[in-house]
């Protein structure tokens, strides 16, 4: 009777105009092989971030290789730009 706990991201999404990253992550608990249990956590990432006033980028630096990756790709200077107007807008 061997219970074993594996940590997948089984979900990678891409949401909306300021292309939002929704990573979710399942947590499966296996009992000789069988899967008995799985359980669900979900963050997302956005393409900037603001503290103390000043916008940055995102660190992605501990997120997986493939969310990095697509990180890189979707977020364009033109959608952190666009991100960051938002926000500031939202502000005022």
């Amino acid at each position: 009777m061997a219970l074993t706990e594996e940590t997948v991201q089984d979900k990678i999404e891409v949401v909306g105009d300021y292309k939002a990253v929704q990573v979710r992550t399942a947590t499966v608990i296996k009992k000789d092989g069988t899967e008995i249990s799985r359980n669900f956590s979900r963050k997302v990432l956005h393409p900037s971030t603001k503290t103390s006033g000043s916008w940055a980028d995102t660190d992605i630096s501990s997120e997986s290789a493939e969310v990095q990756s697509i990180c890189n790709v979707v977020w364009s200077n033109a959608v952190k730009t666009a991100y960051q107007t938002m926000v500031d807008a939202q502000e005022m």
